[in-house]
C-alpha cells in the first residue's frame, strides 16, 4: 500500500469516527453538560433567594425586636408610674395618719392640761384653806365653806 491510500483509509476512518462520536457520543454529553448547567443555574438561583429570605427574616427580626423593646419600655414605664403612684398614696395615708394621731395627741394633751389645772386648781385651794387656817389660827370648815372655795378655784 502507498502512503496515499493508508492516508485516504486514515482519512475515512477518522470520518467514521468523527460521525460516530457526533451521531451517538455527542448528544448524550451535551444533554449531560446542559442538565448539569441547569441545575447549577438553579442552585445560583435558589442561593440567591435564600439570600433574599434571609434579609427578609432579618428585617422582621429586627421590627420584632423594636416593637418588643417599645412594648417593655412602655411596660416600665407603666410599672414605674403605678409605683409612684402607690407610694404617693402612701405618703398621702401615712400623712394623714400622723396628722390624726398628732391630733388625737393634741387633744389628749389639752385634756391631760385640763386636767392637771383642775388638780391644780384643787391643791390650790387645799393650800389656801390651810393657809388661812394658820393665818387664823382656827380651822376652816369646807363644807360651811363652800362657795369661798368654788370661786377660789375659779379665780386660779
Amino acid at each position: 500500500m502507498s502512503i496515499n491510500a493508508t492516508l485516504f483509509v486514515q482519512a475515512i476512518v477518522f470520518a467514521i469516527l468523527v460521525w460516530f462520536t457526533m451521531k451517538f457520543v455527542w448528544p448524550p454529553i451535551a444533554t449531560a453538560l446542559d442538565e448539569r448547567a441547569q441545575k447549577i443555574a438553579q442552585g445560583l438561583a435558589a442561593a440567591e433567594n435564600a439570600k433574599l429570605e434571609l434579609s427578609n427574616a432579618h428585617q422582621q427580626v429586627e421590627k420584632e425586636l423594636a416593637k418588643t423593646r417599645d412594648e417593655s419600655t412602655k411596660l416600665l414605664a407603666d410599672a414605674e408610674r403605678r409605683a409612684q403612684v402607690m407610694v404617693e398614696e402612701a405618703k398621702a395615708k401615712a400623712a394623714q395618719e400622723a396628722a390624726r394621731i398628732v391630733a388625737a395627741a393634741k387633744a389628749e394633751a389639752a385634756q391631760e392640761s385640763v386636767k392637771a389645772r383642775e388638780a391644780l386648781r384643787d391643791q390650790v385651794a387645799v393650800l389656801a384653806v390651810k393657809g388661812a387656817e394658820q393665818i387664823l389660827r382656827k380651822e376652816v370648815n369646807a363644807s360651811a365653806h363652800a362657795d369661798l372655795l368654788n370661786r377660789l378655784k375659779t379665780e386660779l
